[in-house]
């Protein structure tokens, strides 16, 4: 019996809902603070090309220091709390900085220490969640549907976030419109806290010391072909993506003059292709072999950006180049971000889903955290688009290693690990 034969449906499961619901209007929030952090950034103190670059490093930092260390002790409490407590953290501090702004006392350092803070919290969060869904997804063939619903949400607020980030900008200004995001995290909060479905409480008798603990979470997932694999090539996309993602924005409010509201346009219209991807990423799971599927779909990611290079042309040409190339490589995420998570979930003992998690958590974000810092650094050294032409050509020679992965042999979804 497979992962993908059909079994009753999420649709049935409030408690799921209730998640679901809370983690897409967090998101969509989030997506508004993505635009609207480097754009206060520059509104409240002319953030030059690095400092850009150094926020959204900063944002991602904590996963390279925190996010094994979190994975732990995750896995030692019940994760509701820990959900709860981390976004209440990031309600308060992402509420400063308007606050901050408005007294005149938003610097460099307090916003960079903000965002890092917030960054802190959110490793939290993440660590989480996805250890979380077991408790209220119970059958193992559901984790691909979970997987395909947290995904198009997702990919809804990718296509939502940044055309509602524009309009609020506009009108109320960058600082103001991260309230946006402190409602999203209190409608979270309020739903994790609707949540009826009683956590497992954790054996506290097999606990060890966290150093072994840490090394056996970090010795499973290098040991697992499949993992091993996921996460290397993970860790180039995310380096790739936020690269690409910082570049373009300088790019765009920079040298082209791109008001903010046309940037929200690109990247919304765009987003268009991740939830397109979420939505369909079943149907093409079941009818195509699994590695086929995630071939093509990282195919698509790795090699979008190469249409940012090559957009030429009045300007409305080249937003339409712009959007070409996001929602190919959205389309892509959307597809294999499904796999990717279920083939996670299935090949990890739940008593150890923190702990993995919480690598590929370092790995992935720790991949996005230097390719912000390196697209920063890159384009004040030698301007937005010869950043990205190094960006696409790396990003394109990451397909090579797609080719030899054990996960492109794949032909279905493996049976859940015991």
């Amino acid at each position: 019996m497979t992962l993908l034969e059909t079994r009753p449906s999420l649709w049935r499961n409030p408690d799921f809902l209730r998640f679901w619901f809370g983690e897409t209007v967090s998101l969509m929030g989030t997506q508004v603070a993505n635009l609207a952090l480097p754009l206060t950034a520059i509104d409240a103190f002319g953030a030059s090309d690095e400092q850009v670059g150094l926020l959204r490093f900063l944002q991602l930092v904590p996963y390279l220091g925190l996010a094994l260390v979190f994975g732990v002790w995750v896995d030692r409490v019940r994760r509701k709390r820990v959900m709860l407590g981390a976004n209440l953290a990031r309600m308060a501090l992402l509420a400063l900085i308007p606050l901050l702004y408005w007294a005149g006392w938003l610097g460099p350092v307090p916003f960079m220490a903000i965002a890092c803070a917030v960054g802190v919290a959110s490793v939290l969060f993440d660590v989480s969640w996805m250890s979380y869904v077991p408790t209220l997804v119970k059958d193992p063939a559901g984790y691909v549907e979970a997987g395909a619903k947290t995904a198009a949400s997702s990919s809804a607020a990718d296509v939502a976030g940044p055309g509602l980030a524009g309009l609020l900008i506009g009108w109320l200004s960058a600082p103001v419109a991260l309230l946006a995001n402190v409602g999203g995290f209190a409608v979270s909060v309020v739903s994790l806290l609707m949540i009826g479905a009683e956590e497992p409480v954790p054996d506290r008798a097999k606990r060890r010391r966290v150093g072994a603990e840490l090394r056996e979470g970090l010795a499973w997932v290098l040991r697992s072909p499949v993992l091993r694999a996921l996460a290397v090539v993970g860790f180039c996309c995310n380096f790739s993506m936020i690269a690409v993602w910082t570049m373009f924005l300088l790019y765009g409010t920079r040298d082209l003059g791109l008001p903010a509201g046309t940037i929200g346009f690109v990247f919304a219209t765009a987003s268009v292709g991740g939830l397109t991807g979420a939505l369909v990423s079943r149907r093409v799971i079941a009818r195509f072999p699994v590695g086929r599927v995630y071939l093509v779909a990282q195919t698509m990611l790795l090699l979008g950006p190469s249409l940012i290079v090559a957009a030429g042309g009045p300007r409305p040409v080249l937003v339409g180049m712009f959007i070409a190339s996001f929602f190919t490589t959205y389309l892509g995420l959307g597809v294999a971000g499904v796999i990717i998570v279920g083939l996670r979930q299935t090949s990890t003992p739940r008593a150890m889903m923190g702990r993995m998690t919480a690598v590929f958590r370092t790995l992935l974000f720790g991949g996005g955290a230097l390719g912000g810092l390196t697209a920063g650094l890159l384009t004040g050294a030698i301007g937005a688009k010869g950043a990205l032409t190094a960006a696409a050509i790396g990003s394109a020679a990451v397909v090579a290693g797609l080719l030899v992965s054990p996960v492109t042999r794949l032909r279905t979804m493996p049976e859940p690990v015991d």
